[in-house]
């Protein structure tokens, strides 16, 4: 079995999908806009920036920071590793705001 050119990003997929159950998981590996960057000169690891846009009902009833430490601490390995993610952006929604956003969309108000 070949072994995967995205180890972080299957594991940061495999561990939100398991403990989340999202309706809506989209990870973005952003590494390679960073790669130039200074604090990134000398890493081992070519996964290092993603961006996670995730919709889950284990978000109801929280505030974006507590859903925020959801996520972190489910992926708090890969986060304090040597060459692990050095930058996670997250967007995280519960079904009934995702709904509401893409209505709004879709009748063109914000």
């Amino acid at each position: 079995m070949a072994q995967s050119a995205t180890p972080v990003e299957d594991v940061v997929h495999s561990k939100l999908t398991e403990a989340l159950k999202p309706t809506s998981l989209e990870i973005f590996n952003d590494s390679h806009l960073h790669s130039h960057h200074k604090a990134m000169q000398g890493s081992v690891s070519k996964e290092t920036h993603f961006r996670v846009y995730i919709t889950s009902s284990a978000f109801q009833s929280k505030m974006q920071p507590a859903r925020h430490r959801m996520v972190y601490a489910l992926l708090k390995d890969e986060l304090a590793q040597a060459g692990g993610i050095h930058a996670l952006q997250l967007q995280t929604r519960t079904p009934e705001e995702e709904e509401r956003i893409k209505a709004q969309e879709a009748s063109g108000t914000n």
